[in-house]
């Protein structure tokens, strides 16, 4: 045994008799074990994890953990790309998703989405709705800029879209609003026009979804805003609801 560990181990050993000792002139006769709770591996997307009690044979993954899983990500061709990772922003405990498509140009510059012309346009419909940015979570299928801001690939999804699940999974939202045709044909697995998925009520992974358009969408064609506000009525109506039932 090396000389230094070994007088480390005196000196420990010497702090708990000490330690003891003290104790006994106090008069405590017994010293209690204390049970080291097991630290509970992440729960899989729809998995239950623990209860009211504490038991359960997982726990609820956090977003941090997702995102330093993904931060040197190399599970698709995007990877060679991107200047930067674009997993998401906002509350970890938002009552409401907002997901995109992809990230564009400005959104991989700065790593963070719905940056641009844009993103001021969604920050304005929240203002709208009486949300602020910081009130909700926004993300996107595909945490990569696809060159050209083409759409992305059926294998881009396949790789991506799990962990879109997990960050569903971890805020646990009471809703999600898809934007644009690329979002809801991806989640919904349905390639009907925008026009004809949005302003109905679907489901992704359990939660109810509300297909919209998307803000770059609005900008091109203002005639649009009209039917994008319809959407964000019967999102609003449904947050109320549910805040009435807490």
């Amino acid at each position: 045994m090396p000389e230094t560990l070994r007088r480390e181990i005196l000196e420990t050993a010497l702090q708990v008799r000490n330690l003891l000792k003290d104790l006994q002139t106090l008069g405590v006769e017994e010293v209690p074990l204390v049970d080291i709770p097991e630290i509970l591996p992440p729960c899989a997307p729809g998995e239950v994890g623990m209860d009211r009690g504490g038991e359960g044979s997982c726990r609820q993954e956090t977003l941090e953990e997702i995102r330093a899983e993904l931060e040197d990500c190399r599970r698709c061709s995007l990877c060679k790309g991107r200047r930067n990772l674009v997993f998401g922003v906002g509350d970890p405990h938002s009552r409401v998703v907002f997901v995109g498509e992809a990230p564009g140009r400005e959104e991989d510059e700065k790593g963070e989405p719905f940056v641009g012309e844009a993103g001021r346009l969604l920050d304005r419909i929240l203002f709208a709705m009486g949300l602020r940015r910081e009130e909700v979570y926004i993300c996107n299928v595909i945490k990569c800029r696809p060159p050209g801001n083409r759409d992305p690939g059926p294998e881009e999804i396949e790789a991506c879209e799990p962990y879109l699940k997990r960050q569903l999974a971890a805020i646990r939202p009471q809703l999600i609003v898809t934007l644009g045709r690329f979002a809801a044909q991806s989640l919904l697995r349905d390639g009907s026009p925008i026009g004809r998925l949005r302003g109905t009520w679907r489901e992704y992974e359990g939660i109810p979804l509300m297909p919209t358009y998307h803000p770059a969408y609005l900008l091109r064609n203002p005639v649009g805003k009209r039917e994008a506000w319809e959407d964000m009525k019967q999102v609003m109506t449904r947050l109320r609801e549910g805040e009435g039932g807490e």
